[in-house]
């Protein structure tokens, strides 16, 4: 057979697998979110959860030192609001780093200059990286990947 019909029925195969139980990846990717890389510490994938912990929480921490503005969802035009919430998006999945920072007053102001613009690209890259943590935490704990 060609090698191109064989990956085409495998992937076919991967689409068709049904959803699986919540209660074998919710837990998971709940940690997951609040404490980054908790998700890979609970399935007992601890080297991969302590990667992403600590980079996630190096990419907040410096985000928060270079004084990133954190996002808020605002209304208006169509760009602003597509930029706000989705840099909020980005912002939250950082989970109780975001949380935190909110509850304890962190607040900066969008000034002009690189590094307090390097600053929240960082707050929002952190949570985008938490995204991609939590996609892998659920196909481990649903056994879609070893």
């Amino acid at each position: 057979m060609d090698a191109k019909l064989i990956r085409n029925m495998a992937n076919e195969k991967e689409l068709s697998q049904p959803m699986p139980p919540l209660s074998a990846w919710a837990p998971a990717v709940a940690l997951g979110w609040l404490i980054p890389g908790g998700g890979h510490f609970l399935l007992k994938r601890s080297g991969r959860g302590l990667l992403l912990l600590l980079a996630v929480t190096g990419m907040f921490l410096c985000g928060l030192m270079m004084r990133g503005a954190m996002f808020t969802p605002q209304s208006g035009d169509l760009l602003t609001t597509l930029i706000n919430t989705g840099g909020f998006i980005g912002d939250i999945f950082s989970g109780i780093l975001y949380l935190l920072s909110a509850w304890l007053g962190y607040n900066q102001p969008d000034q002009a200059g690189a590094v307090h613009d390097y600053g929240t690209k960082f707050l929002v890259t952190a949570g985008l990286l938490n995204i991609l943590a939590l996609v892998d935490a659920y196909e481990i704990a649903a056994r879609r990947k070893e």
